[in-house]
């Protein structure tokens, strides 16, 4: 029988950042660029006699991740020289930051943060090529932004989950894509497990992570491989070191003993002046334009509209979906009404959408309008759905529709009687079922008398009159 683990999980996670240029020259940060080796100079191939210049708008985005996660901006800062000897490292050390980062502590999504700090990126190895590799100079010097957490987290979907939420603040503050599949985004894991919770087992780092949901699955495989190891009385066997992920396999596989700051010979980079950010950033002003966050607007959403958690989801995910609906509920003005057109939003629309991505959401206006007719019981729930399917595709007045196409419901007592009492004679087996004890048995009458009224019946008024007529 398997010993109780307790795992204690950090991460550490580099974006790279949208500015216009790289971190130390002047070449364009172009993410997309096919073409390799074009966005380059003397400056970020390390050229001998070249001098870097701090790219000021990097700095600034980490301030303002920093503000945002409730932390500590530091006023004095340094860039260091990180040695190591690596193809994609034209100059056999990349700058970074040690002992004085930008950002010190705060925290996002319950998680405890370490540090964020600043560096530039490394080239890109293409390992693809049969006997030999090459490398496209693009990226490197992209400004990057590294942050580190606590080991404070204990589960991989808390980990996962962390990943998600830095995701979005990044794109909400407007200074990454953070896109994990084109790189802009990539996750690493140190991991441990333990007998003892107030003590760390023996620490794995897991590198080459490409998807929040292989942040998980990398997390539970190495969960696994320890305590089977630990299982065994094995516990030796537990090596400090690098692995890798297989996306192909779903495990982790060892790449090398993992380095200690020491083996990277930190020391302050001579080429790059001391910074003292309080005489170049004015943080109270840059706190003063962050845009709404990601957990204010969820308490937002709660406080002011009452919906369902799913659906505020989908609309700090998806900020344009997110716009339009506030667009709706201004409109409309009601809660309940809100509730509603919130439910054809995420339900109906997007389902929709789903099978056809050529559609698109009509006017705030025209959508509004169907949800007061609904609530005003003017058209039946299928109506409504049919109205939307139409309206997606062309954007018109839904109630223009519905009195083109029939679909406004007849709450006319008197006509509606007539096709009532039509259907009960109709269905003499039915009635004697009904009137035997089969309460369900009206729902089949309720269907005819929609048919014949061509969906115009108001449902609820149907019902009602055939429980008259049938009592």
């Amino acid at each position: 029988m398997s010993k109780q683990y307790y795992t204690t999980i950090g991460l550490e996670v580099h974006a790279e950042l949208n500015t216009k240029s790289k971190m130390f020259c002047g070449c364009i940060n172009n993410p997309d660029e096919k073409t390799p080796n074009v966005n380059i100079c003397p400056i970020c191939m390390a050229h001998p006699g070249t001098l870097p210049v701090i790219n000021k708008k990097a700095v600034e985005s980490v301030i303002r991740v920093g503000l945002a996660i409730g932390a500590k901006i530091a006023d004095f800062t340094e860039f260091d020289r990180k040695n190591y000897f690596y193809p994609d490292i034209p100059k056999a050390y990349q700058i970074s930051q040690y002992k004085f980062p930008i950002v010190s502590g705060g925290k996002l999504n319950g998680v405890d943060i370490t540090r964020v700090h600043l560096e530039e990126d490394t080239a890109t190895s293409k390992h693809d090529k049969g006997d030999y590799s090459l490398v496209d100079f693009n990226r490197a010097g992209v400004p990057l932004m590294e942050l580190v957490t606590e080991p404070v987290i204990h589960s991989s979907k808390e980990a996962g989950d962390f990943g998600r939420e830095l995701q979005l603040l990044l794109k909400y503050l407007g200074v990454s894509e953070a896109n994990m599949e084109k790189g802009q985004m990539r996750v690493e894991l140190n991991i441990s497990i333990s007998e003892d919770k107030d003590k760390l087992g023996t620490k794995c780092e897991v590198k080459n992570i490409n998807s929040f949901k292989a942040v998980e699955r990398a997390a539970e495989y190495e969960i696994k491989r320890m305590s089977e190891l630990l299982d065994k009385n094995r516990g030796d066997e537990i090596v400090q070191e690098t692995r890798g992920w297989d996306e192909n396999k779903q495990s982790t596989f060892s790449q090398r003993s993992k380095e200690n700051a020491n083996d990277y010979r930190y020391f302050p980079d001579p080429d790059l002046p001391k910074l003292f950010l309080s005489k170049a950033f004015d943080n109270e002003k840059i706190e003063s334009k962050l845009p709404e966050l990601p957990e204010t607007k969820r308490t937002r959403y709660i406080n002011d509209f009452g919906i369902k958690n799913e659906d505020i989801e989908s609309y700090i995910v998806d900020q344009n979906l997110g716009i339009y609906f506030e667009e709706v509920a201004n409109i409309l003005n009601s809660k309940d009404k809100i509730k509603n057109a919130s439910n054809y939003i995420t339900s109906d629309y997007l389902g929709m959408k789903k099978v056809n991505s050529d559609i698109s959401l009509p006017s705030s206006k025209n959508f509004a309008e169907l949800i007061q007719m609904i609530s005003e019981s003017k058209i039946s729930s299928r109506g409504a759905k049919d109205i939307l399917a139409m309206i997606v595709l062309k954007d018109e007045s839904p109630l223009k529709i519905a009195e083109e196409k029939g679909l406004i419901q007849n709450h006319d007592e008197g006509a509606l009687k007539e096709i009532v009492q039509k259907i009960i004679d109709a269905n003499p087996e039915i009635v004697a079922t009904y009137k035997g004890g089969k309460e369900n048995a009206i729902m089949s009458l309720v269907g005819q008398i929609m048919k014949e009224s061509k969906g115009s019946a108001n449902p609820a008024l149907v019902q009602k009159i055939l429980k008259e007529l049938l009592s």
